[in-house]
């Protein structure tokens, strides 16, 4: 969003906003701009008056603030004199089918309000939802030979193994924009060798890198595919992987993508660029179903996984095995045969960075950021922290995995992370700590008994030094039933 002008803003008469939400309740990054324009207290409530807005929001409602993005901005719009073309609408990850069965309605109904304001002309025969538009980017193909030639004397183009496309800055902190690329210190397993899950604290060297963090911040993680899954994609699809290719935009309001050197060989993009080990969302089905011209039954298939009625059955042959972009590339070879390479990047999502919390302290480890991260094949799903206090001597409670925490996980022997640093605290009286070891004993035992037995202290925490409660964990059944030991912890106490 922070991309348009938005002093135009007042001049449009239709906006469409689609936002996800970060963090607790944030707006995305690239809306922040946006966001801050529109709460200008000097912005007259007639402002927007002469706009028609219609707001989607992508969310997942098994976190607190679900959506929150864009219940605010909904609001704000309002507020600001916009009319709204549509009640707001909220897609839900947790939802069976996904976002789309909230988008599907919705954008059915866009389409005929938006056709009020831009009438199509008489003459030219609408779009319809088999017809296939041109791809996102032009692409063009680059000899070795002409390219060695135009470059002798500027040296070579083409990217190395990682060559991150904007050089990174030292006086700039590291960013999606400027990369900062971090030797890897160490590597080491923190889970016993017989515990079923692998958990691995990862240090990473980042000096020079301007880079700062207090406790709650993250760190961006830039993945590439293994070079197996490589391998296996080229020839799937049938592809040089030393050919050069060189992108080019094919509509100015669409930029070419930030993270990608130019020209590059089609084994750099495939390893950098195209996230196809993802679980494909419907629209791929949509766009693959239009190369779908040589065999019958594999259009048929891949038809039926783009209707309302056969979300059921595309559910169950991907949402539900994980099925990966490449998995459903081999199950339709004659239709993959079709794909033009140019439709490559509408039909695969770029890959995206990844967040882990980071589990280390700049005083303590100066020049480095450690991240605790769990081997798994499936994807996960985990809660955020919010930002600690700037107030040092604000008390602070820590339910996961401060002053005070409860800590949970299968075995005090297997899986009890950082215990040679908690313990030592623990002992010098500078730490309150609980544990909850819920295989240990004959009944499992988890942290939200353990804040019930604390009840009395944990209410004098909240209650007499204003205690800030941080839960990290699981997003599922656990911060609820932490969320359920507080709310009793408050009414026994009050009672």
């Amino acid at each position: 969003m922070d991309s348009y002008d938005k002093a135009q803003l007042i001049h449009e008469k239709v906006a469409v906003f689609v936002c996800s939400t970060t963090g607790q309740g944030d707006e995305p990054e690239n809306m922040r701009q946006l966001w801050k324009f529109l709460l200008r207290k000097n912005l007259p409530l007639d402002s927007l008056k002469s706009l028609n807005i219609a707001v989607l929001g992508l969310g997942d409602s098994s976190y607190a603030k679900y959506n929150f993005a864009a219940k605010k901005l909904y609001r704000r719009l309002l507020q600001l004199g916009s009319a709204a073309l549509l009640p707001l609408a909220l897609g839900d990850d947790q939802h069976e089918h996904g976002p789309d069965a909230t988008i599907d309605p919705w954008m059915k109904e866009l389409w005929l309000k938006l056709a009020d304001f831009f009438p199509i002309p008489p003459e030219l025969p609408p779009v319809g939802d088999k017809t296939c538009l041109s791809p996102r980017y032009k692409v063009a193909f680059v000899d070795h030979t002409s390219l060695a030639e135009s470059t002798s004397n500027k040296g070579s183009l083409v990217p190395s193994e990682w060559d991150p496309p904007l050089r990174w800055v030292e006086s700039d902190p590291p960013s999606r924009r400027h990369p900062f690329l971090a030797r890897v210190v160490t590597n080491r397993r923190v889970t016993s060798e017989e515990h079923f899950q692998d958990v691995r604290l990862i240090e990473f060297d980042v000096q020079g890198s301007a880079m700062r963090h207090t406790a709650g911040d993250v760190l961006m993680v830039q993945p590439q595919n293994l070079p197996s899954d490589v391998d296996e994609f080229l020839s799937v699809m049938q592809l040089n992987a030393e050919q050069l290719v060189l992108l080019e935009q094919s509509d100015p309001d669409v930029p070419l993508p930030l993270a990608l050197t130019q020209p590059c060989t089609v084994a750099h993009l495939v390893t950098h660029h195209l996230d196809f080990m993802s679980v494909p969302r419907r629209s791929f089905f949509e766009l693959l179903a239009m190369f779908a011209t040589s065999d019958e039954m594999e259009r048929d298939k891949l038809n039926e996984f783009t209707t309302r009625e056969g979300q059921e059955d595309l559910y169950s042959y991907c949402n539900r095995p994980r099925r990966t972009i490449l998995e459903v590339l081999c199950d339709f070879p004659s239709t993959r045969a079709s794909v033009p390479f140019s439709f490559l990047f509408d039909l695969i999502p770029p890959i995206q960075p990844r967040a882990f919390s980071i589990a280390s302290s700049m005083e303590a480890h100066q020049g480095r950021v450690e991240i605790l991260m769990a081997v798994v094949n499936t994807k996960p799903s985990s809660a955020s922290l919010e930002r600690f206090p700037r107030d040092p001597e604000k008390s602070v409670i820590m339910i996961g995995p401060g002053n005070m925490i409860f800590f949970g996980c299968r075995s005090a022997h297997a899986d009890f992370f950082f215990s040679g640093e908690w313990l030592p605290l623990e002992s010098e009286g500078s730490l309150w700590l609980f544990t909850a070891f819920s295989r240990d004993q004959g009944s499992k035992v988890y942290v939200q008994h353990k804040i019930t037995e604390q009840g009395e202290l944990v209410w004098k925490w909240l209650s007499e030094q204003h205690a800030y409660v941080f839960i990290a964990g699981n997003a599922k059944q656990m911060p609820k039933g932490v969320q359920d030991s507080l709310k009793r912890c408050a009414q026994n106490m009050v009672a």
